[in-house]
């Protein structure tokens, strides 16, 4: 049986938490970090070393791009904040945000920046994106920044992830498609030439998807990893630091979810144990070192449910709601009231935490 995080920082089986996914459950929504262009949506340009919480409740889907966020609220509208220069806030402006304004509709339903753009689901299965274009990341096949929503031609769109220029999304028969840019091989099509529209992986049975900065992730519905793009730090876990094109199998059939940012990645395997590798020039692999691992390294404990990684720093939740962080921390950016690097996981407080996300300098958490 799976156990999985409800939006109410409850630990249910997995088909409970199905029905609960559905329905009206939210939370209260936090972030800490840099501030310069008001990512932590508290209305002011302060940086903060520990958890603020953004006005508001029901919170219940987050994203965070680079010094920019967004968040779904349990009635499905969508709202954004912090830096706007590459119109990725969506509101037809290039003007910056300090609090959270809402983008029209109410039919949002998941979100995942690629840094300066942002692309977003509605139930309708309908899949959108704005921001900066310079990859071909918004796939209208063009290279033009847009400020408010663009669709992508199609209505069974499932999952979607952003890296830094380019995305990935699966449709509900399984298919995974890939845009934008492809200097390093990202987009797993065995070439190096960026795409502005979508490009389909081969295969169809992809579940599980997520964008590093130049590299991908996907997992397959028999529990099998997949990796592909630049490894300068080992980042696709091969034991090996020479980039890909097409996706190679990282060793196991057991992993259950992954998460991959910058030049770090990360995974959990059914067991609920935590696995990570990549750059770690900051302690960011939470093993108490600063050296690059080619291959997955194990983060102490078998209750891992939730997880995130950035460029520089990495957090995780336990089944019993605790939140941990680790990595870079000049802008306190592990939320611990500090400014102290961490190379293994420190505890932030609160017991209720059941979702966090980070990206670059700064951090987003629901909390019940």
């Amino acid at each position: 049986m799976t156990i999985t995080v409800s939006k109410c920082g409850v630990w249910l089986l997995d088909e409970v938490y199905q029905k609960i996914n559905a329905g009206s459950f939210g939370s209260r929504l936090f972030a800490w970090g840099e501030n310069a262009y008001g990512m932590i949506g508290d209305n002011t340009g302060v940086a903060k070393s520990s958890p603020v919480q953004i006005p508001g409740s029901n919170w219940t889907t987050i994203s965070a791009g680079q010094r920019s966020a967004a968040a779904i609220k349990t009635d499905n509208t969508l709202w954004t904040w912090g830096f706007a220069g590459g119109g990725q806030l969506g509101d037809n402006t290039i003007l910056s945000k300090s609090s959270p304004i809402q983008i029209p509709g109410t039919t949002w339903t998941d979100i995942s920046y690629a840094e300066v753009s942002l692309a977003a689901r509605k139930t309708d299965g309908t899949l959108w994106v704005w921001g900066c274009n310079a990859c071909g990341q918004l796939a209208d096949n063009t290279i033009i920044s847009k400020s408010s929503p663009v669709q992508i031609p199609g209505i069974t769109w499932n999952r979607i992830s952003g890296g830094s220029c380019h995305y990935m999304a699966t449709k509900t028969d399984n298919t995974l498609w890939v845009w934008g840019g492809n200097s390093f091989g990202q987009l797993g099509d065995n070439t190096i030439i960026s795409k502005s529209s979508p490009v389909q992986i081969p295969g169809i049975t992809w579940t599980d998807i997520s964008g590093g900065r130049v590299h991908s992730m996907a997992r397959k519905t028999d529990g099998t990893l997949w990796t592909w793009g630049t490894n300068t730090r080992g980042q696709l876990g091969d034991n090996t630091i020479l980039s890909k094109s097409s996706p190679i199998q990282v060793p196991g059939t057991t992993w259950n979810d992954i998460d991959g940012n910058g030049c770090v990645s990360m995974a959990r395997r059914t067991d609920g144990t935590l696995w990570i590798w990549g750059y770690n020039n900051f302690g960011q692999l939470g093993d108490n070192t600063i050296s690059n691992k080619s291959s997955p390294t194990q983060i102490p404990g078998t209750n891992w449910i939730a997880m995130s990684a950035s460029e520089y720093t990495a957090a995780a939740i336990r089944i019993d709601g605790t939140l941990w962080t680790w990595g870079w921390n000049n802008n306190g950016d592990l939320g611990d009231g500090t400014v102290l690097n961490r190379s293994s996981p420190v505890q932030i407080p609160g017991t209720t935490w059941r979702d966090v996300k980070f990206n670059y300098l700064s951090s987003i958490a629901i909390q019940c």
